[in-house]
């Protein structure tokens, strides 16, 4: 059910970056609590897609390990987008607004700082 798929999808985030697990299980836990109190029809379709790429995300660790190259997310296709709601999308912009954003540049510590 729900649930166990939830776990599934906490349980394949572990293998990603601290940063990047972090990201995807606020986004996955937001997702699931969001909708709780949809219709069942709803309901279904939030979880096949949530399986789907479930399913998809395994696949490509699998052929990841095979060439030990990391390579995370899955590419949407127009007729998927184009079936998102406005909200979705502006979570999807959130996400990978969040996701590319620059890391932040070291700080120098006081010993190491150059004197002007």
């Amino acid at each position: 059910g729900a649930r166990g798929l939830y776990r599934r999808i906490l349980l394949l985030h572990r293998a990603l970056p601290a940063a990047l697990r972090a990201l995807g299980d606020r986004y996955v836990k937001e997702e699931f609590r969001k909708h709780k109190a949809v219709g069942p029809a709803e309901a279904q379709r939030f979880l096949r897609e949530w399986e789907a790429t479930l399913i998809q995300q395994q696949i490509k660790e699998d052929k990841q390990n095979l060439r030990e190259k990391t390579v995370y997310g899955i590419q949407l296709t127009e007729e998927k987008l184009n079936d998102f709601r406005e909200e979705q999308i502006g979570q999807l912009k959130e996400l990978m607004d969040e996701a590319t954003k620059p890391k932040p540049k070291s700080i120098i510590s006081k010993g190491l700082e150059h004197k002007t």
